[in-house]
């Protein structure tokens, strides 16, 4: 009988995270989710701020009871994480202040800055990444320029999801993937990019040794496991980034044209290729070449995501209407199509607030009416993010040369099932839904690969195909979807 081993997954989201059990056979991964908690910025002196002590509370939590559930024979602990951000350690290892969110204001304004120092083209060139103002490049920058006293005590720099792991083993580390994410690393290269620190004055010497994707880093600590009541579990550096688990887990099969789309409060849509791919078309494009496992590059676009319908619940909710997300669906769906049109990245969308006005002002800057029903603003959010990725999808053709015949998505997006046939309907392509649990599943089979039981990134994703219910969707009123396109695409 083949073996079966036991992985812990924490997976942290913006909006929540949680804590799972995952059980890894030779051809089947079964999972089970132990422990979930809320998640979100939080206000301090006027910043967003991340609570990272009771994160950290609700991980050991979680790990806990994960460990009981098993009977403490875990083969490892994996933790990943949203990309960008990080926490700065004084000489004695301790953490020095709250780690900041990437939509913290700070960093307005600060690509320009950044480009009087070193040409944007130039950044781009050694880094290979999108040019967003909340990569850690310009999160740095920021505290440099403002003469921040906490970078000034700072000995170790470790990016967020590593930071956890830091506190359960003691070591400090940058996984690949998710050091990948900060535009301060050459993804030609794999390493700090030297030219970027010194032309913007960064303080190199604090950055974290980069890590392969499923090295095994230590352990966890011994006040730890005491704590926890378990063995010293082996901490493995899985894709830290949660888009690179995410992305290992996409159930495609070996030599089909395909892309992904991991979906959620943000939108990643990409391929993946075997280099990173740094030339006019992707900077003129604004495209990332984050890392991914054995060696792999995610050539991708980060997009706005389901952030603007999540804003509207919560301003909906602050204002006294409750509603669930199947419930504004469901509305939405009985609304009028192509009512409006939004460009979901557009950067005043960016930080918390007051969504429903904040759309209505755009509509109003670009000569569209306001929307005053709800599901008639879900309808333009979801028609609006499908076809964004009708752009993204034809640049990634245009890119790489090659027909795409396929997008699957992965993530907990493929809930809303109207997005999904949207999207379908706006590339004109096959779409397959799932799993959705695609970043805690690659979270623990990449720590099965690491521990042996898996070979490579094939084996790894036929045990997702094996294991999880996928949908297809196939499109429809191709007719309608293109004229509406044309006239955005105009």
């Amino acid at each position: 009988m083949a073996e079966v081993k036991t992985y812990i997954a924490v997976d942290l989201g913006a909006e929540s995270g949680r804590v799972m059990l995952g059980s890894v056979s030779a051809d089947k991964l079964t999972l089970e989710e132990v422990h979930r908690f809320s998640n979100g910025p939080v206000e301090e002196n006027g910043t967003l701020r991340w609570d990272f002590e009771g994160l950290l509370s609700e991980i050991k939590t979680g790990i806990g009871k994960a460990a009981k559930q098993a009977g403490g024979d875990i083969a490892g602990i994996g933790v990943d994480s949203w990309g960008v951000d990080f926490g700065l350690l004084d000489a004695d290892g301790r953490l020095i202040e709250k780690p900041y969110h990437y939509r913290d204001s700070r960093t307005n304004e600060m690509m320009d800055k950044a480009f009087e120092l070193m040409s944007k083209r130039e950044i781009y060139e050694n880094t290979g990444i999108q040019f967003m103002q909340l990569n850690s490049l310009y999160q740095v920058l920021a505290m440099r320029l403002a003469n921040h006293e906490a970078l000034a005590k700072t000995k170790q720099l470790i990016f967020i999801g590593d930071l956890f792991s830091y506190f359960l083993c003691g070591e400090a580390f940058g996984e690949y993937s998710l050091a990948s994410t900060s535009q301060m690393m050459d993804m030609k290269t794999g390493q700090w990019s030297k030219p970027i620190f010194d032309k913007l004055s960064l303080p190199i010497e604090i950055m974290p040794d980069i890590v392969e994707t499923g090295t095994v880093v230590g352990q966890l600590t011994e006040p730890i496991a005491q704590e926890l009541g378990c063995n010293r579990i082996p901490v493995i550096a899985t894709a830290s980034h949660d888009t690179a688990s995410a992305v290992a887990a996409v159930p495609a099969e070996e030599n089909k044209k395909w892309a992904y789309l991991s979906s959620g409060t943000w939108s990643l849509m990409g391929v993946e290729v075997p280099h990173a791919i740094v030339n006019d078309k992707t900077f003129q494009y604004e495209f990332t070449n984050e890392g991914g496992v054995d060696n792999t590059i995610r050539l991708l676009k980060n997009i706005m995501g389901l952030w603007l319908v999540q804003e509207c619940r919560r301003q909906w909710q602050r204002d006294g209407t409750e509603l669930s997300y199947p419930e504004m669906t469901d509305m939405a769906q009985k609304a009028e199509p192509f009512a409006r049109h939004l460009e979901v990245d557009y950067s005043g969308f960016l930080a918390p607030g007051d969504m429903p006005e904040r759309i209505n002002s755009y509509l109003a800057e670009t000569g569209q009416e306001p929307i005053d029903d709800k599901g008639q603003m879900i309808r333009v959010i979801l028609e609006s993010l499908a076809l964004k990725y009708r752009v993204v999808m034809e640049r990634l053709e245009d890119i790489t040369g090659q027909n795409i015949d396929c997008l699957h998505i992965v993530g907990g997006g493929i809930q809303n099932e109207l997005l999904c046939q949207f999207t379908a309907n706006a590339i004109g392509k096959k779409v397959v839904a799932g799993p959705i649990e695609a970043t805690a599943s690659g979270n623990l089979l990449i720590q099965a690969k690491a521990a042996g039981q898996i070979k490579n990134l094939a084996e790894l994703r036929k045990i997702i195909r094996n294991s999880f219910e996928l949908k297809e969707y196939q499109p429809k009123e191709a007719s309608l979807w293109d004229e509406q396109y044309k006239k955005v695409n105009k």
